[in-house]
């Protein structure tokens, strides 16, 4: 909790400088080292990651969902259209252990169905999801 307070503060202390002296809004260019695979994991993270990297999960697309009663629900046979929530065209969810991780639109590859993905998900919103 102690870190979100300091993360804050110094957000706040950020915006505050970004207002500048007229209460404009202004922003200073910044210059980034390269990011390098060695340098974001050790060795001990990596091991980490590589015991995990093979647990199986479910991965499923939601077209859509609907709610009927169990009378209509019974009443279905071949050739019976349910309407879902979604209007066509809208993205799909992507789902992994039942958690949206992104978006996506359904395509054809070698005759089999795909999703290409449109939208992911970022890890804070997920996290955010998860409370």
């Amino acid at each position: 909790m102690a870190d979100d307070k300091d993360t804050m503060d110094e957000w706040a202390e950020a915006m505050a400088e970004a207002e500048g002296v007229d209460g404009e809004q202004g922003a200073t260019p910044v210059e980034l080292d390269e990011l390098q695979e060695d340098a974001q994991t050790g060795g001990d993270d990596k091991l980490k990651l590589d015991t995990i990297l093979d647990i199986p999960v479910t991965i499923s697309m939601e077209v859509g969902r609907a709610k009927i009663s169990i009378r209509n629900l019974l009443q279905l046979n071949q050739g019976s259209v349910v309407e879902l929530e979604r209007v066509a065209g809208e993205p799909l969810d992507v789902l992994v252990n039942g958690t949206l991780i992104a978006h996506g639109e359904v395509v054809v590859v070698n005759d089999k169905f795909g999703i290409r993905l449109t939208d992911v998900i970022s890890q804070i919103e997920r996290i955010k999801k998860l409370r």
